[in-house]
């Protein structure tokens, strides 16, 4: 039987229980639109670093999401039962840059988030992937996780989503999954785009203050040729991927922004730097909506492929005040 909708919510703010979190992209987005987060759990030593680091007061568990459905790790209390369930899995079973081996990879943790939805019967379920899970060639997958989804009482919609048009200097394309209630749902409506690729702040507009930072003559040259967004960031994976910025075509296209991509840099440019120039963790980060402060941790190969996986907080932030206002509707109206 299923948890009444006001029994899943807590007082303001929304409570929020996270799994596959990263360096905290989708985390810092839905914490900016009001949620608190009972927990989050991430596997990679070097991610629970980075969220730890950038939020102390966050209860951070080291563990795979295997380990929660399976009971191995601590459950949301009843008291704190989440409003929301969220989910950035992994994303080489469905990338185009990947096999696209999709429920056949081991990496599939989608069966898992739907296992830990049916156990706790949270009011929303928030899933973000990449493009590539909208193919044809995953039509049945996806229809499989709907049905699953409305088996449990929810309703449940897919939708592609660009960083771009929400104030963050990058296409980015992802999938977004969001399932709720009936009655909630009807009160959801996507979040609409606040900019667009030519309205977006550009590469050089962000990036300007650090490329200048170490007095490096040729910032304001570069930043005025670099006068549009960026490609999307590929953050590869344990199995493939390194400090680079993708494939020869992704390089290409950084190439045409006065970029080298072939490497990270350490720092940024200092006087006498020529073109191309290299960026940095930090810069990449930037131009995934994070804020200046927020700190990436571990080796630059690890730190890059978390900034790289990352779900622009900016896009987490609009998707997840569209999900509060609905369930705030819906508990305010008694409808539930």
């Amino acid at each position: 039987m299923f948890l009444p909708l006001a029994d899943t919510l807590t007082p303001e703010p929304l409570k929020c229980f996270e799994v596959c979190a990263g360096a905290g992209g989708q985390a810092l987005g839905l914490e900016q639109a009001g949620f608190e987060h009972t927990a989050l759990v991430e596997l990679d030593e070097d991610a629970v670093r980075t969220l730890r680091t950038n939020r102390p007061h966050w209860n951070v568990l080291q563990g795979d999401v295997l380990s929660l459905a399976a009971g191995k790790l601590p459950q949301p209390r009843s008291r704190t039962r989440p409003a929301l369930l969220a989910a950035g899995v992994p994303c080489p079973p469905f990338s185009l840059a990947g096999r696209q081996l999709g429920a056949s990879d081991e990496r599939d943790l989608f069966p898992s988030v739907l296992t830990l939805a049916a156990q706790w019967h949270p009011a929303a379920v928030l899933i973000e992937n990449v493009k590539g899970i909208l193919q044809a060639k995953f039509d049945s997958y996806r229809a499989d996780v709907v049905q699953q989804l409305n088996d449990m009482g929810y309703r449940t919609a897919w939708r592609l989503l660009r960083a771009c048009d929400f104030g963050v200097p990058q296409l980015r394309p992802r999938a977004v999954l969001v399932a709720m209630r009936p009655r909630a749902f009807a009160r959801f409506q996507w979040p609409r785009p606040t900019t667009g690729p030519e309205t977006a702040p550009t590469v050089g507009s962000v990036l300007y203050p650090s490329m200048a930072s170490q007095g490096w003559e040729l910032a304001r040259e570069w930043a005025d040729s670099a006068a549009r967004i960026a490609p999307t960031l590929c953050g590869g994976s344990r199995k493939h991927g390194g400090a680079d910025l993708g494939p020869s075509r992704a390089r290409h296209a950084w190439a045409e922004l006065g970029v080298n991509g072939s490497s990270v840099a350490d720092a940024p440019p200092p006087p006498g730097t020529p073109l191309p120039v290299r960026l940095t963790v930090a810069q990449m980060a930037l131009l995934q909506g994070f804020p200046p402060e927020w700190t990436i941790t571990g080796r630059k190969t690890a730190a890059y492929r978390q900034v790289g996986n990352a779900f622009p907080p900016p896009v987490a932030a609009a998707v997840g005040r569209s999900i509060a206002s609905a369930l705030a509707q819906t508990v305010a109206s008694g409808d539930d």
